[in-house]
């Protein structure tokens, strides 16, 4: 059943000065599982986010969106270990379990993610319990290791204990290909690490509950029924990623949308 969620807004969360939201589950009989979800490509767009943090709280968890801007000198970097550091500082102080933490993001911040899974070492000290891409693609340098995930996959093999990979791709993506993530889960289970594929009937940013506005030439929350029925499956499994951590699991719908015009990323 979901739950009442309460949102703070506009939270300072480094000295870069950048701005996150954070979505909290007003019911949760204790510290709560945390999710810290980047967004794509776009600079400093976490409002695309906001419906798809919303679901998540919803069913438990504690969501962090911060806005960071991958057109920084940096690639966005900074912004995004900032972020990864207001978790750990902060996250017990607003009703989440700092050692039940999901690392997550969409397009551009989906392989920025996973990045952080292949190459933990590259970033630092923050090591999430589990990570999702969502619509990612993982064949060029990630924001956060500045290497790129699949040859971190290949040069580094299995790491001890690996970070459990959750992956979510709608099939009509005309952005990023749904064979990208293929591609990383047959490579990841080859080498039998943790791995699970959601695939979904919708577009690129269907699968976080949005879509591509052309009068505003951007990507803005849906309310359109493919986006909102992915989006309910893309926040399920944020949620059990930050709940259960190194049990991936994932299940496909077989239907297939038309290909819509899309480019947010």
């Amino acid at each position: 059943m979901a739950t009442e969620v309460v949102v703070t807004a506009g939270l300072r969360y480094g000295p870069s000065g950048k701005l996150m939201d954070v979505y909290r589950p007003v019911a949760a009989p204790g510290p709560a599982p945390v999710v810290l979800l980047w967004h794509g490509r776009g600079p400093d767009e976490r409002d695309v986010l906001a419906p798809l943090a919303r679901a998540a709280a919803e069913l438990g968890v504690v969501v962090l969106v911060p806005d960071w801007r991958p057109d920084a000198p940096d690639g966005g970097r900074t912004h995004l270990r900032e972020s990864a550091a207001f978790v750990r500082q902060r996250v017990a102080g607003l009703g989440g379990d700092p050692g039940r933490v999901a690392l997550a993001g969409w397009s551009l911040g989906g392989k920025a993610a996973v990045g952080v899974a292949l190459n933990p070492t590259a970033f630092g000290d923050f090591r999430p319990r589990a990570v999702v891409g969502i619509a990612g693609a993982y064949a060029s340098a990630a924001p956060t290791t500045g290497t790129v995930p699949l040859d971190d996959l290949r040069r580094h093999g299995r790491p001890l204990p690996p970070i459990p990979v959750w992956l979510v791709h709608g099939t009509a993506d005309p952005v990023v290909d749904v064979a990208r993530s293929r591609e990383l889960h047959m490579a990841l289970g080859e080498q039998g690490r943790p791995v699970s594929l959601a695939e979904v009937p919708t577009d690129h940013a269907g699968v976080v509950m949005a879509e591509y506005v052309p009068a505003h030439d951007r990507c803005l929350p849906s309310t359109a029924a493919h986006a909102v029925a992915a989006g309910a499956l893309t926040a399920d499994v944020l949620a059990r990623a930050a709940t259960d951590g190194g049990r991936p699991g994932g299940r496909s719908w077989p239907a297939e949308p038309t290909r819509r015009e899309n480019r947010c990323r």
